[in-house]
């Protein structure tokens, strides 16, 4: 089931001198339930306009946003289905407790103080944070912050979660806490969608990726399928003690490249004559050249800019 649908979405703004300026350009993608979808581009690409369409909080000038099949511009309802984690924290107010802010959302989104209180208790249960229900937020820590963020957007049990630089600025245990979070979160049903500029944590926790760039989307496709295209199909060897003369010769006769210790391979098919020439000297690893999607996304905005307009 989709539960987020996007569809020809266009906006563009009217400047001082009456200059139009197209934010977003015929923008459609779609989130499924248990799904993360990693929305990435540079900034000024359009995905926070995107983005606020969807939240229901700027007016497309063409196209239309469908959360759980309802329109968040026309149908209030639509936006019971949506939960938000904004970038710095910005949904929580610091000088209430954690337990305060979870009751005051909870209550703000249609729920009685009784099933607000109740639900926030299990959240925080849950996250790790029963023991500082009573501190000011302000005086958490960053990564506490961040888990109760997660935990006021998920009070009114929404179906889509807009996650906005969820880790940015964590420890690394704080980091490793919430990717659990939200792989977790997915797996119960909901739909993610993921902005975020850290391309490790996008690459490691999305199903699939939209790369917005100028206000168009240039990529849309699963994060393995994306990567796989842009890999290719050469292989690495890598030993652990320098390759000596006659064997070099050997493996650079078969046309292979050597560089001390690594050795590159482009034909596949001369792979195993190069371990055979090799035995027995000791490996580290043999795989294959393997893109990143840093490198993917670095690449389609590359081309994008250097495309003729």
């Amino acid at each position: 089931m989709q539960v987020l649908e996007v569809q020809h979405l266009q906006k563009t703004y009217r400047s001082s001198r009456k200059h139009l300026t197209t934010a977003v350009r015929d923008v459609s993608f779609a989130i499924a339930q248990q799904e993360v979808l990693a929305f990435l581009g540079p900034n000024g690409a359009g995905k926070t306009t995107t983005i606020k369409m969807i939240a229901g909080l700027i007016l497309p000038d063409r196209g239309e946003v469908k959360i759980n099949g309802l329109n968040p511009h026309r149908e209030a309802q639509a936006l019971r289905s949506l939960g938000a984690v904004l970038e710095g924290n910005r949904n929580l107010y610091w000088r209430l407790t954690p337990i305060e802010n979870l009751e005051y959302f909870g209550v703000l989104r249609g729920l009685s103080q009784k099933v607000a209180r109740q639900r926030g208790r299990d959240l925080l249960e849950r996250f790790e944070l029963s023991h500082k229900r009573r501190a000011p937020v302000q005086t958490l820590s960053r990564g506490m912050q961040q888990k109760l963020a997660i935990a006021v957007a998920l009070i009114h049990e929404p179906q889509l979660l807009l996650l906005d630089e969820p880790t940015l600025g964590l420890d690394v245990e704080a980091t490793q806490t919430v990717k659990r979070l939200i792989r977790e979160i997915a797996s119960e049903g909901r739909a993610i969608l993921l902005t975020t500029h850290q391309l490790d944590i996008a690459e490691e926790l999305s199903d699939r990726v939209a790369i917005i760039n100028q206000g168009a989307i240039v990529a849309e496709e699963s994060t393995e399928e994306l990567i796989r295209r842009f890999s290719g199909s050469a292989y690495v060897v890598e030993l652990e003690q320098e390759i000596d003369r006659d064997r070099v010769s050997k493996i650079q006769n078969l046309g292979a490249i050597v560089n001390e210790k690594t050795i590159l391979i482009r034909e596949t098919e001369i792979l195993y004559e190069v371990l055979h020439i090799l035995q027995p000297l000791p490996l580290i690893r043999v795989e294959k050249e393997q893109a990143n999607l840093t490198e993917v996304f670095l690449q389609l905005i590359q081309n994008q800019s250097e495309s003729p307009c």
